[in-house]
């Protein structure tokens, strides 16, 4: 396992400009740079939809991102690799969350996708629109809903 370690001011400063770019940049080459930029690992032939929300520290490299080649992110997709109550005192029922989010290849998040902590979309998986994933969801897998659940095996 890596080792944490804090950023200091200036790279805080540059991963939040990065994740700003992530979102709110109109090219998608641009989009697809960024999320490099902020220390995540992105395979080829990305398609990154624009408002991609990124929830994750700026303050250290606790949390991982792997995007497989040909992956496909809709519209309005957030990633949560990090979550916590913050200052309220419902950490101490909640205990702050950090993990990683691996889309390997081929993979298709549609619109309005929310992906949790720890989680692996398998190859050639897609995500139904407005779906929220707390779980893995295997390769060649058509997933969705509210938590999403397999609607049907996929065959390529």
């Amino acid at each position: 396992m890596d080792r944490i370690r804090k950023r200091n001011t200036l790279e805080q400063a540059w991963i939040k400009f990065m994740r700003f770019l992530v979102s709110y940049f109109p090219a998608n080459s641009v989009r697809v740079m960024a999320l490099r930029g902020c220390g995540f690992q992105v395979g080829n032939q990305v398609y990154i939809g624009p408002r991609l929300l990124l929830s994750t520290m700026n303050s250290d490299n606790s949390c991982r991102l792997i995007i497989g080649d040909r992956v496909s992110i809709g519209p309005g997709v957030t990633l949560v690799l990090s979550s916590d109550a913050n200052h309220s005192r419902l950490t101490a029922l909640f205990p702050p969350v950090r993990g990683s989010i691996t889309l390997n290849q081929d993979a298709w998040i549609g619109t309005g996708v929310i992906i949790l902590p720890n989680v692996e979309i398998g190859e050639c998986a897609a995500i139904a629109a407005g779906a929220v994933v707390n779980r893995d969801i295997p390769g060649y897998t058509l997933a969705g809903g509210i938590p999403a659940k397999e609607i049907r095996k996929l065959s390529i």
